[in-house]
């Protein structure tokens, strides 16, 4: 993640304010992880502390129970994050920072997408979350963030939707106002395999078209509400090996 978040940052917080797909669908699948997550954790949530990695401005942070900590490698992100709970400026992979076994969850949200090396993320939240705590994780679906992956329209007017290079891991620049971010993409089975090595146990995953808010938003999106463009995901921390 090479980019200065701090030069974005301003565009980014625009498009949490103005596009339902970085705010509301995301945010929605989260408010669904977090639910579930909840009811099957047990004891007092409001004692729990997790930890939100990429947190930006605090969307995130604002919706979960109990203590939260925020961490963003932009600056500026993490001043607006600041009214939603303490701060901690840090660039993931790394939680060199944090005690071992610390949090009882964490939660990521955008993050993976722009992040080179999963493997690495994997581990590091591994060693930062107590064994039996959680890691809920949202992102672009695989299947929407594959070079030259794209929507066809066949002669009935159906639309279909283009694979693209799918299978092969890479990143490409995406717009970002003036500037661009690289956004990285990788197979599902690369991101499931990783965090199954990490020790991390797979309880739910979660898949979802743009809602009727991005696609009246968004017309290009009109007929692929069928079309996975987000997935969630919550993982539970096995025992230490």
């Amino acid at each position: 993640m090479g980019e200065n978040w701090d030069d974005i940052a301003d565009w980014w917080v625009d498009a949490v304010r103005e596009d339902p797909g970085q705010s509301d669908d995301t945010l929605a699948i989260l408010s669904e992880l977090l639910s579930d997550s909840n009811h099957s954790r047990e004891g007092d949530r409001s004692r729990s502390l997790t930890i939100d990695l990429g947190c930006g401005e605090g969307q995130s942070m604002r919706l979960i129970d109990g203590s939260v900590i925020g961490t963003d490698y932009s600056m500026d992100l993490l001043r607006r994050a600041a009214s939603a709970g303490p701060v901690v400026l840090g660039r993931m992979p790394d939680l060199g920072w944090v005690r071992p076994g610390v949090f009882d969850r964490a939660v990521s949200v955008g993050l993976l997408d722009v992040i080179d090396d999963h493997v690495s993320f994997f581990s590091s939240v591994a060693l930062a979350v107590r064994p039996g705590g959680q890691l809920l994780v949202v992102i672009n679906h695989p299947v929407a963030t594959a070079p030259e992956s794209e929507p066809l329209v066949d002669p009935n007017g159906e639309i279909l939707w283009r694979w693209g290079n799918y299978l092969t891991a890479g990143s490409w620049p995406h717009e970002a106002g003036e500037r661009t971010v690289d956004l990285v993409h990788r197979p599902v089975g690369e991101l499931l395999t990783a965090a199954a090595t990490a020790g991390w146990n797979l309880d739910q995953m979660i898949e979802r078209g743009p809602s009727a808010a991005s696609i009246e938003r968004f017309h290009e999106y009109h007929g692929q509400a069928h079309i996975p463009s987000l997935a969630g995901f919550c993982w539970t921390r096995g025992p230490s090996r």
